[in-house]
This record gives C-alpha cells, sequence and structure tokens, in this order.
C-alpha cells in the first residue's frame, strides 16, 4: 500500500487520511483511549512538574488517534490540570505580575484572531519556533528577563498570539519565571493558563469548534489528566532541588523545535 495515500498533513501533523475522512463521534477503541489517556497522563506529569508541557506532549499523539481531540478536548482536560496545580500551589502565586501578564494574553489573543485572515500560519510557525530557539539560548548563555511589569505584558502577549496561532504558548512566560522557585513558576503559570485556556475555550465554542461532542471527549481526556496530576505531586519536589530552570529551558527548546519541525514535516 502506497503511505502517500494514507497519510497526509492536517495543521502540521501527520494524518491517517480514514480519520480525517471521518464526520461522526469518535470511537477511539480501548487501544486508541489508552495512548490518548496515556499521551496526556505523561504530559500532565511533565506540566504538573515544570509548569507547561501537556500540549507540546499530547497534541501531535492525539492528532494521530483523530484530528478532533484537538484543540477543544485536550484544551479542556488542560484546563483541568491547570485549575489542580493552581490550588496546590495557591500561596505562591505571583498574583501582582499575573494581572500584567493577562493583560497582554487579551492584546495577543486579539491580535491572533486578525492574523489567521491575514498572514499565513506556516510563516508564523518559522517565526515564533526560531524566536524561542533564539531566546532558550539567550537565556542560556545568561541573559536574563526578570519579570518587570514591562516583560510580563511582552510575555503574556507572546503567550496569547503563539498559542492561538500555533498551540504552543507556554514558552515566553516559563522565560520570565524561570529563575523563580519552582513553586512561584507552577502557580503563576497555570492561574495565568486557567484565564488562558477559558478564554481558548469560549472563542472555540463561538466558532463552533467546542460543543457537546467535544466536551464529551475532552472528559474522556480526564483520567488522564488525573493521574498525572498525582504523579506530580511526587515529580515536582525532586524537581525544585535546583533542577526547574534546566528543566523549562529544555522543554522550551524542544517546543521551538516542535513548531518548526511540525510544519516541515
Amino acid at each position: 500500500m502506497d503511505v502517500g495515500h494514507v497519510i497526509r498533513r492536517e495543521g502540521g501533523w501527520p494524518i491517517p487520511l480514514a480519520l480525517l475522512n471521518a464526520t461522526g463521534p469518535i470511537h477511539l477503541g480501548i487501544l486508541g483511549m489508552a495512548v490518548a489517556v496515556s499521551a496526556v497522563a505523561t504530559g500532565a506529569v511533565i506540566q504538573g512538574s515544570v509548569g507547561l508541557g501537556l500540549g507540546l506532549l499530547a497534541a501531535p499523539i492525539l492528532a494521530l488517534i483523530d484530528p478532533r481531540l484537538i484543540p477543544g478536548p485536550l484544551l479542556f482536560a488542560a484546563l483541568g490540570l491547570t485549575i489542580l496545580v493552581s490550588r496546590r500551589e495557591w500561596q505562591a502565586i505571583d498574583f501582582s505580575g499575573l494581572k500584567w501578564a493577562l493583560t497582554g494574553r487579551v492584546a495577543g489573543t486579539l491580535l491572533a484572531g486578525f492574523t489567521l485572515v491575514t498572514v499565513p500560519k506556516r510563516d508564523l510557525a518559522f517565526i515564533f519556533g526560531a524566536l524561542i530557539l533564539v531566546a532558550v539560548a539567550l537565556t542560556a548563555s545568561g541573559m536574563n528577563w526578570p519579570p518587570t511589569a514591562r516583560n510580563l505584558i511582552l510575555a503574556g502577549f507572546l503567550s496569547g498570539l503563539m498559542g492561538t496561532l500555533v498551540s504552543i504558548g507556554g514558552p515566553p512566560m516559563a522565560l520570565v519565571y524561570q529563575r523563580a522557585s519552582g513553586p512561584r513558576l507552577r502557580g503563576t503559570l497555570s492561574s495565568f493558563f486557567v484565564v488562558g485556556a477559558t478564554l481558548s475555550l469560549i472563542m472555540l465554542g463561538l466558532v463552533g469548534r467546542f460543543g457537546l461532542q467535544e466536551l464529551v471527549w475532552g472528559s474522556i481526556l480526564l483520567p488522564g489528566t488525573l493521574l498525572g496530576f498525582a504523579i506530580s505531586n511526587r515529580t515536582a519536589p525532586l524537581l525544585d532541588r535546583g533542577y526547574t530552570r534546566s528543566a523549562v529551558l529544555i522543554i522550551s527548546a524542544l517546543a521551538g523545535a516542535m513548531v518548526i519541525l511540525r510544519e516541515v514535516l
């Protein structure tokens, strides 16, 4: 069988044609459901421990299982995780910085809506991916972006823009808070993502991309969220022993590379 007739690209990821042509309810099967929940659980462990990473790991896997599992169902599952992490790290959240970041997030999301109809998404993916990699390289070399009002507004703006356009919005905020303590980084980013994910789900609902079916599919993924969060309660303290910053840089670099690679493959 010619693989070229079996697989094509959808949203930057290789997708089986049979899945793309499906229009009815998702029928994952036992194996598909196990893989989907496992992907979400693994991503939840990473994000619950570091502050970001769920979408980076789970999105490409879910897209291969059935492209309708993203963005709405995965975003719903991620919202559950961010609520849980925010509650766990409540005492460490930087509420003062959060207000500036959310101001930028709203502006970035609005601009993304306009950009979607004026600029090719492929071009933006390369630009954003390259910017993330450059930022990681500069940060690793010693450059620091402290969480000042200006930097937080910019990071929130880029997060809103990138999160809406290429589904990866965590690195800008993570790089600003990469020198903060583990609980402060995780708590602040999770609170930021709670609002951001809620806004994104509302927008998806308004354009007909998140309804009852997507809510059911997202609920199917929630056991992975709960399992990953439970495991992160054990792994997060391990990273807090001086490894959080390194983990942030590694995951942010992987995110930048992933944005570029999914447009190339």
